[in-house]
């Protein structure tokens, strides 16, 4: 297939980086391949970003509600049209299957409808007052400037969950999206071009995250940034955010998500829950399940069903029928990936299937690893139960009931998603107000989402403002407003009608 050659889009132009330099995309599962070239930006292709994203706020906010969501209704309509081509675009550049690169799309297809919907609902509240001849009001305002930074395995889902509402509330944008799928960026802005965004509205600086990512949540004048990444750079953003009185931070960063198992679990809903969860996308989303957590009444049940159906999965090529998962997205997730498993048997892991890399023709030149499964019993403080390992590596953990299963879970200074399995309410009860979690699911995978929910998590899993429905309050200042009918209000604090 014929690679594509992106620029930067800023202030309505496609530019190439002041530096003169490109980076290459390269597909997971076959290397040889280059999907796209893009600009290697840096701190000046940023400034001149933010400086026209800057220029085009006050213009765009007064619009209104009603006529942004219009420009984003027409971007929905584009993706509808071209949803096939960019799902094989997600599947070329970061290895999931195709059925797996439509769903990523679709969603962020919803997302563009849903913001799109919000332009014609309230934007604020009428409040009563304390005195009869006021009128009080909350009204939400747009903050200014959003800086996005966003990862590689949900390359147009996830940067629509922070574009989208930052739109439609009148906020201007600048994007960086990963550098290990920009040319999926790319394909955005095209269609919101297309759309007709006045210039300056939407900008793209690609780039690698120590040059360009660091120079968008550095500029001073960037009023919001949204990252969704890892913990460390999350922390990062937010160490550097502290310095800066006006400057608002909205991180997810992951979990060390769980499927607890109870004794009572429907397994025909179980085992498929907990493949779902363990394996899909190789692992690599933020809310795959490296851990499930079975009473020990059924473990033995669980184990053995579990790996049977973990042997039927096939991996390979995405964009090749039947295939489960596809590749690692790069040789420092494969890496990762040995790290983990490798500190499992270190810790005393009963390994049930051994993972390793695969072989062969059809995986010569991709990132291709095999289910890493093992056994162990809970110990506090375990680095492999506690720590995101983003890959195929999953734990089966034996406890006593309801009561340990939580607390076993809850180990982990993590807390994005969990699913429970169980068929009895009040054990259903117990996990949902006991386990820590931003998002949890029953008799279900610990995966998915959806757009007019809050995605995001607590604890180290991100600061409380999570991405899709929720992030109206992250771009947003809730303003209040009042207004006076009456001159008694005024004369009864001291002044009379004559000053």
């Amino acid at each position: 297939m014929q690679s594509i050659e992106a620029k930067n889009f800023i202030n309505g132009e496609w530019r190439e980086a002041a530096s003169g330099e490109r980076l290459s995309s390269l597909n997971p599962a076959d290397t040889t391949e280059i999907v796209g070239t893009v600009p290697d930006s840096d701190e000046r292709d940023v400034d001149e970003a933010v400086k026209a994203a800057r220029s085009a706020f006050r213009g765009w906010y007064e619009l209104g509600w009603v006529r942004r969501a219009e420009v984003l209704d027409k971007f929905a309509q584009l993706m509808k049209r071209d949803l096939e081509e960019m799902a094989r675009l997600v599947t070329r550049e970061c290895g999931k299957p195709l059925n797996e690169g439509r769903a990523d799309v679709v969603e962020a297809l919803h997302m563009a409808q849903y913001a799109a919907s919000l332009g014609r609902m309230p934007v604020g509240e009428v409040i009563a007052s304390e005195i009869p001849e006021k009128d009080a009001y909350i009204r939400r305002k747009p903050k200014g400037v959003v800086g996005c930074i966003t990862p590689w395995n949900f390359p147009v889902a996830i940067p629509l969950w922070e574009m989208t509402p930052s739109l439609v509330s009148g906020n201007t944008v600048v994007f960086k999206p990963s550098e290990e799928t920009p040319i999926c960026g790319d394909f955005i802005f095209r269609l919101l071009e297309e759309a007709g965004m006045p210039r300056g509205v939407v900008n793209i600086v690609h780039g690698i995250g120590e040059k360009a990512g660091a120079a968008l949540s550095e500029h001073p004048d960037v009023d919001v940034i949204l990252f969704t990444g890892s913990y460390e750079v999350g922390k990062l953003i937010q160490r550097q955010a502290a310095t800066e009185v006006h400057k608002f931070v909205a991180t997810e960063m992951g979990g060390k998500n769980a499927v607890i198992v109870l004794d009572d679990a429907d397994m025909g809903i179980a085992v498929p829950s907990c493949v779902i969860s363990a394996f899909k996308t190789a692992g690599q989303r933020c809310v795959s399940s490296n851990r499930l957590i079975v009473d020990r009444k059924v473990v033995d049940e669980f184990q053995e069903r579990f790996l049977r159906a973990t042997d039927r999965i096939n991996v390979g090529n995405g964009l090749t029928d039947d295939v489960f998962y596809g590749p690692m997205i790069n040789k420092a997730g494969v890496e990762k990936y040995h790290l983990h498993n490798r500190k499992a048997k270190e810790e005393g892991a009963d390994v049930l299937r051994e993972g390793g890399e695969l072989e062969g023709l059809e995986y010569a030149h991709g990132y291709f690893v095999k289910p890493f499964v093992y056994r162990m019993e809970y110990r506090p403080g375990t680095f492999c139960l506690r720590e995101e390992a983003f890959s195929p590596h999953v734990a089966i953990i034996p406890v006593d009931g309801v009561e340990e299963a939580v607390a076993v879970h809850n180990d982990t200074d993590l807390g994005l998603a969990m699913a429970v399995c169980t068929e009895d309410f009040r054990k259903m009860r117990y996990v949902r107000d006991h386990a820590d979690y931003g998002i949890g699911y029953v008799n279900l995978p610990s995966i998915g989402a959806e757009v007019h929910l809050p995605f995001g998590g607590v604890k180290g899993s991100g600061n409380g403002h999570p991405s899709a429905e929720g992030l109206l309050d992250a771009v947003t200042h809730r303003t209040a407003f009042t207004v006076n009918h009456g001159k008694e209000i005024v004369m009864a604090q001291g002044m009379s009608a004559e000053v």
